[in-house]
């Protein structure tokens, strides 16, 4: 159990802080509104750059990233520009769940997945590669279809950001662009990430030492993660594992990503994983199964992962309301035709 959870937490950690100090050096606000210069005052375009940012973030930095720093960016710009900011929300916060099956760092389901592909001797992204292009097509097809009137839209185009310290944002800038190319080298992730977060802490120590706090650290991220692999596996040595063989089958994959998207959306795709990696770890093909249900279909509660829970607090923030209700009737559009898609990809 450490073996497992240790690389994962140290992860969890270096990324949290590297995505911290890079907003905090404005990476993340001058690309959004560099974004806005080259749309060139068209919101379809814009948005496609959007699209283009979430998922590249999700994707090298992972779906809380994502989530929890580039939404209030977004946001922020739609209000400047006058544009509905719905289209910006939803874009950002289904990216961050579908985008992030690509890579073990995408998501830390996919890291705890990382262990059972390593074991069975097989790649990783061999067989999530055809998945993940899947299910960010569909979910950015679903978005423009749900949002085409404000994809009509044209707006005046903003001043770029002023940089206080350019030293700060290319150093930062230089660390998350070679951090993508990093966590495909197949060295663990954890040396990387702890590697590009010490560079920035060290940057940061000596350019603006005020914003190094210890309230960097997600310290109740890593206390809740470590109560679910304890919870879980207490389940688990106790039937949990029999009950969940019988409803998720042995054969189907759709079947399989179907019962792990609903243990997500009832509670949190962290702890589906957990429960049902037994299920599914002999095979790397129910792997990959398994991980498009708790990835891709956590989308119709607002507790259906972590991400989502942090998205929505960034929203009511920036003073944009997400009920459950219209979380759920766009999640009840997106999230069948991104796990069938995604499952015959895989099989494709």
């Amino acid at each position: 159990m450490v073996e497992r959870i240790a690389p994962v937490l140290v992860f969890l950690i270096a990324v949290t802080v590297i995505a911290e100090l890079a907003d905090k050096a404005k990476v993340f606000d001058v690309a959004a509104r560099e974004a806005a210069h080259l749309a060139r005052g068209k919101v379809w375009r814009l948005w496609l750059l959007v699209v283009v940012l979430a998922t590249g973030l999700t994707i090298v930095l992972s779906l809380d990233t994502c989530a929890v720093l580039l939404t209030p960016v977004v946001l922020a710009m739609a209000r400047q520009l006058d544009i509905p900011p719905k289209l910006f929300a939803f874009t950002t916060v289904w990216l961050a769940g579908t985008a992030s099956l690509l890579l073990p760092v995408s998501n830390l389901t996919n890291l705890l997945a990382l262990h059972q592909f390593r074991t069975l001797n097989t790649s990783y992204l061999a067989h999530t590669w055809r998945p993940a292009i899947a299910a960010i097509l569909i979910t950015v097809v679903v978005l423009a279809l749900l949002f085409h009137r404000d994809l009509g839209r044209s707006y005046d185009v903003p001043e770029t950001p002023h940089v206080d310290d350019k030293v700060l944002f290319w150093g930062a800038t230089a660390v998350c662009v070679l951090l993508g190319p990093a966590f495909v080298s197949g060295v663990e992730v954890a040396w990387p990430a702890s590697i590009g977060a010490l560079i920035l802490v060290v940057l940061f120590a000596v350019r603006r030492r005020s914003e190094l706090r210890w309230s960097l650290i997600p310290a109740k991220l890593v206390v809740g993660v470590v109560i679910l692999f304890t919870v879980v596996a207490f389940l688990t040595d106790h039937g949990l594992e029999a009950v969940l063989r019988q409803v998720a089958g042995t054969t189907s994959d759709l079947r399989l990503s179907a019962t792990a998207a609903v243990g997500a959306n009832l509670f949190d795709n962290l702890p589906a994983y957990l429960a049902m990696e037994p299920v599914a770890a002999s095979d790397p093909h129910r792997m990959t199964a398994l991980l498009i249900g708790v990835n891709t279909g956590c989308l119709l509660t607002l507790w259906g992962s972590l991400a989502t829970l942090l998205w929505r607090a960034r929203c009511r923030a920036a003073g944009v309301h997400i009920s459950w209700w219209s979380f759920l009737w766009r999640g009840l559009i997106l999230t069948p035709l991104v796990i069938v898609g995604s499952v015959l990809a895989l099989n494709g």
